[in-house]
């Protein structure tokens, strides 16, 4: 038995490093008012660390059973139309961070059993409504709107489906440990700006 770990360990560890770097410069808040069109739109959710770790996780719950996609567009539909008329909640930043952590959690504990597929399409879609939200506030008003709407949906359709793609080519070992690392960053994305605010 070889004591090297294997290649997809390795390019996940190499992952979560530039994961883990990025997440040392990102500021306490990754969120500001988003400029109109179909490619600001398209690189929104893909610039804030939170979101993009967010859209992974849904990929990788959806390896595991790809109707939680359905769950994560009626959540990301009904985000976005409650954050665009002006809908918010307290915590919303910090609730979306964590939102990360309880998506990788049901990873790890769906991997094998599909019996609570409601259970869990209800977090997929809770998840995704909160981040919807931040971008439904953030979403410009104007005549660019429905574009840049269109934008972000087909970023995240890519980075969600490019992950459930690969993973569905990967032994379930990887799944796991991308779920674990998923985890962590939640909790750093989460707990990164109390930390600055200690100082």
């Amino acid at each position: 038995m070889s004591r090297f770990p294997s290649s997809s360990t390795l390019a996940l560890y190499a992952g979560l490093a530039a994961v883990a770097f990025s997440l040392a410069g990102q500021p306490a808040q990754a969120h500001g008012i988003a400029h109109g069109g179909i490619s600001s739109g398209f690189l929104h959710p893909l610039t804030g660390i939170d979101h993009l770790l967010l859209l992974i996780g849904v990929g990788a719950a959806a390896s595991i059973s790809s109707a939680l996609l359905g769950w994560a567009l009626a959540g990301a539909i009904a985000g976005g139309v409650f954050g665009a008329m002006g809908g918010s909640l307290p915590f919303g930043e910090l609730l979306a961070a964590l939102a990360i952590t309880a998506v990788a959690g049901l990873i790890l504990r769906a991997q094998g059993s599909s019996s609570r597929l409601g259970l869990w399409g209800g977090v997929i879609a809770a998840a995704v409504a909160l981040h919807a939200m931040l971008h439904g506030m953030e979403a410009p008003s104007d005549h660019t709107s429905l574009s840049w709407w269109l934008g972000a949906l087909v970023g995240s359709l890519l980075v969600s489906g490019s992950t459930l793609l690969v993973l569905r080519r990967l032994p379930g070992t990887v799944t796991t440990r991308l779920a674990v690392a998923l985890a962590l960053c939640g909790g750093l994305v989460a707990l990164g700006p109390l930390a600055l605010l200690a100082r």
